[in-house]
C-alpha cells in the first residue's frame, strides 16, 4: 500500500485528549503521529497524590509507547513542538519538520500565576511529576528540619502549610496534608510536638469549589473542617518571599510552604499559534472543534476554550478532554469520508471531589452526596481510570495499605 496517499494526522500532546484521538483512529485508514516532550501520559487528577507522598510517579504514568504498543497505525515521537504552520500543514520540532493532513493539538496547560513572579520563584505547584516530587521532598523536608530547630517561632513556621486557590486540586491537597500530618507524620516523629503544624488554605473567593453546587460547596467546607483544615474564604495573597505569606489586608503568615493550585493557563506553544484566544490563553474554535480559519486543525482539551449550553466555558477537566477526544476522532473520520465534521456536545458525567479517608462530594445523576459513598464511588473511578493493570492494583493495594495501617509508603526524599 503507498503510504504517501493514507491521511497523515499529527497529534501534539499525549494528555487525556490526545490519547482518545488516536484510540478513536485505532482501527482507520489513517497514518498516526503522536507528539510529546515526555514519554509518558501522565494521570493529571492523582498527582497531588505524589505531592503528599501518598503515591510514586511510576504509579500514575504510563509510557506512551506502551499504551499504544499494538496500535500499528501509530507512531510515537518525544519531542517538543516549537511552532506550526497551518497554512503549508507542517509543524516544526527542535531539528525536524513533520507534514500534515490533519492537526490535533492537544497541548494541555500550565500553571497561572497571574504576574506573581515572586510566587514562581518560592512558590510550589503541582502541575507534572517534577514539581509534584519536588512539592513532596520540600514536604518532608521541612518536618526533618523542624525535628531538630530549638527556635519556636522558626519551627511553627516550618509546619505552617499555605495552599492558595480552593478549587478541586487545593481541596483535596489540603484534605490529604492534613491527614499526613495528623494520622502518618505524628508517628513518624513522636518527639515532636505537632500541635504546632497547620494546614491553611486560603480562597479569593465566598466559597470553595465555586463551580460545584452549592450544598457540594458547603459539605467540602464542612469536611475539611473537620479534617482540622483552616478555611479562609474572601482571602487574597498579594506576596510571598519563601519565609511569609502577605495578605491583600496586609496581616502575614510566617511559613516557608505556599503550595499555589489557584490558576491555569493554556501551553506556551498555544501563544505562537497566531490564532484567536479567550481567556486563560485558551484558543476559540467552532463547534466542531476546527480552527475557522484552518479546518484541518482541531485544537481540544484544556488548551480549548468551547462554550456549554449556558454560554459558560467548558473548565479544565480530564472528562472534558476525553469525550473532546473523542469527538475529534470522530469528525477526522468524518472528513476522511467526505461528510460534515459535527458539533461538540459535552455530557455532564457529575462532579467529584475527595477531601481525605472516608470523605468526598459528589453529584452524578442530578443527586448531591457527600461522605464515605462518595469517597468509595472517587476511589473506584480513579482506579477504573489509571492507564495501565498493573498502576490499578498497585494503586488500589497502596490506598488499602494506607486505609487500614494509617501509613502512607512514599516518604522518600529523593533527587528525582
Amino acid at each position: 500500500m503507498n503510504t504517501n496517499k493514507i491521511p497523515h494526522v499529527v497529534i501534539i500532546g499525549a494528555g487525556f485528549a490526545g490519547l482518545e484521538t488516536a484510540r478513536g483512529l485505532a482501527k482507520y485508514p489513517v497514518r498516526i503521529t503522536l507528539i510529546d516532550k515526555n514519554n509518558h501520559h501522565l494521570f493529571q487528577p492523582l498527582l497531588y497524590q505524589v505531592a503528599i507522598a501518598g503515591l510514586l510517579p511510576s504509579q500514575i504514568a504510563q509510557p506512551v509507547r506502551t499504551i499504544f504498543r499494538k496500535q500499528k497505525n501509530l507512531a510515537f515521537q518525544m519531542g517538543e513542538v516549537i511552532s506550526v504552520d497551518f497554512a503549508e500543514k507542517f509543524v516544526k520540532l527542535k531539528g525536524s519538520v513533520i507534514a500534515y493532513d490533519y492537526l490535533v493539538i492537544s497541548a494541555g496547560a500550565r500553571t497561572n500565576f497571574f504576574g506573581f513572579d515572586a510566587l514562581e520563584r518560592h512558590g510550589l505547584q503541582i502541575k507534572d511529576i517534577e514539581t509534584a516530587v519536588q512539592t513532596r521532598n520540600h514536604l518532608l523536608s521541612m518536618f526533618e528540619q523542624a525535628s531538630h530547630e530549638a527556635d519556636e517561632a522558626k519551627r511553627k513556621a516550618m509546619l505552617t502549610f499555605v495552599i492558595v486557590g480552593g478549587g478541586p486540586t487545593g481541596v483535596e491537597t489540603a484534605g490529604a496534608l492534613s491527614e499526613l500530618i495528623n494520622h502518618v507524620m505524628r508517628k513518624d516523629f513522636p518527639r515532636l510536638n505537632l500541635s504546632d503544624a497547620q494546614v491553611i488554605l486560603l480562597e479569593a473567593g465566598p466559597s470553595l469549589i465555586n463551580a460545584y453546587p452549592e450544598e457540594l460547596r458547603e459539605s467540602t467546607f464542612g469536611l475539611l473542617k473537620k479534617k482540622k483544615v483552616d478555611i479562609r474564604l474572601n482571602t487574597k495573597m498579594a506576596d510571598f518571599n519563601g519565609q511569609r505569606v502577605t495578605l491583600e489586608d496586609g496581616t502575614f503568615i510566617e511559613t516557608r510552604t505556599l503550595i499555589w493550585t489557584a490558576g491555569a493557563k493554556a501551553a506556551e506553544i498555544i501563544d505562537s499559534l497566531g490564532v484567536e484566544q479567550a481567556g486563560m490563553g485558551r484558543v476559540r474554535v467552532a463547534p466542531s472543534l476546527q480552527l475557522a480559519q484552518f479546518p484541518d486543525a482541531f485544537v481540544i482539551g484544556d488548551a480549548a476554550f468551547v462554550v456549554n449550553g449556558n454560554g459558560q466555558p467548558l473548565p479544565m477537566l480530564s472528562t472534558v478532554a476525553i469525550q473532546q477526544g473523542k469527538a475529534a476522532a470522530k469528525n477526522i473520520r468524518r472528513m476522511v469520508e467526505g461528510k460534515q465534521p459535527l458539533p461538540f456536545h459535552y455530557k455532564d458525567p457529575g462532579l467529584l471531589a475527595t477531601v481525605g479517608r472516608n470523605a468526598a462530594v459528589a453529584r452524578i445523576f442530578g443527586i448531591s452526596f457527600s461522605g464515605f459513598i462518595a469517597w468509595v464511588i472517587w476511589v473506584f473511578l480513579h482506579i477504573y481510570r489509571i492507564i495501565g493493570f498493573r498502576n490499578r492494583i498497585i494503586v488500589m493495594f497502596n490506598w488499602a495499605w494506607d486505609y487500614f495501617f494509617y501509613d502512607n509508603q512514599v516518604r522518600l526524599i529523593t533527587k528525582e
